[in-house]
């Protein structure tokens, strides 16, 4: 089935403006934007044809075509990645199978969370999809730490028997009461699979009360009714984290060290 990338990215962030263009240094030293690591991690998925910047942003757009981006630019209305997938859409001369919108915040996904996706969408029963992470120690023990500290960190995903979403929360669900004897608590990763109809009946929605009390796209299709499949994905060893707030920037480094990645 033919598929593309797109990597939205806006500079006005509420917690951490110009986030796209915040430096990261690499293994060997070499500094470079959020946006261009998110890029280069889309370059390396099997299975796409194309990789587009999504922005309304003037600054990220000049920065995405210097590091050799194709950028489409959207419009300021647009309240989250998934609305600016949309209009994305419906630039394209040609219309794919399947949108992937892998957020500009999360240069550490490995290719094989975005592939994971695109075999679950071979099913045509399945609108949207969404990869989700068993934690591991550290991963939780950061959610938690943030939590406490009063930082909204990652998403947790809830999933029903048949791996269909429940719920999505910035809070850690299920509750965890004891970091010795957790409960099993699955991190949501920030990359979606979408049918270009889904993108299209998802842009004709209001945003709904949850979605806009926990700050998360993917509840307006909950919200509406519709069904979000969760995939479940492995780290294969290698640690994932999105840059949600300035303290990640040093997680991030530190994984991009040991990881070897320039």
């Amino acid at each position: 089935m033919s598929a593309v990338i797109f990597i939205p990215a806006r500079y006005a962030s509420t917690r951490y403006p110009g986030k796209p263009l915040v430096e990261l240094t690499g293994a060997t030293g070499e500094k470079k934007s959020l946006i261009q690591r998110a890029w280069e991690a889309a370059l390396t998925v099997e299975g796409v044809s194309a990789v587009y910047v999504l922005t309304d942003d003037a600054r990220i757009a000049e920065a995405a075509r210097g590091f050799g981006a194709e950028v489409l630019m959207t419009s300021s209305e647009a309240r989250n990645g998934t609305e600016r997938c949309a209009e994305g859409v419906a630039q394209l001369s040609g219309e794919p199978e399947i949108v992937i919108n892998l957020q500009g915040d999360a240069p550490l996904t490995p290719p094989w969370f975005i592939e994971a996706l695109i075999a679950a969408m071979q099913d045509p029963k399945v609108e949207m999809a969404t990869p989700v992470l068993k934690t591991d120690p550290e991963t939780l023990a950061n959610f938690v730490t943030d939590r406490h500290a009063g930082r909204v960190g990652g998403t947790t995903a809830v999933m029903r028997h048949d791996g269909t979403a429940l719920y999505f929360s910035k809070e850690v669900l299920p509750y965890v009461g004891n970091l010795e004897t957790p409960p099993e608590v699955w991190h949501h990763v920030g990359v979606y699979g979408y049918r270009p109809d889904a993108l299209r009946r998802y842009a004709a929605w209001a945003e709904g009360p949850i979605e806009r009390a926990e700050g998360l796209e993917q509840l307006r299709f909950l919200e509406n009714g519709g069904t979000v499949t969760c995939v479940p994905v492995e780290a294969r060893g290698r640690v994932f984290w999105e840059l949600n707030n300035p303290v990640d920037v040093a997680r991030i480094e530190a994984v991009l060290k040991k990881e070897g990645i320039a």
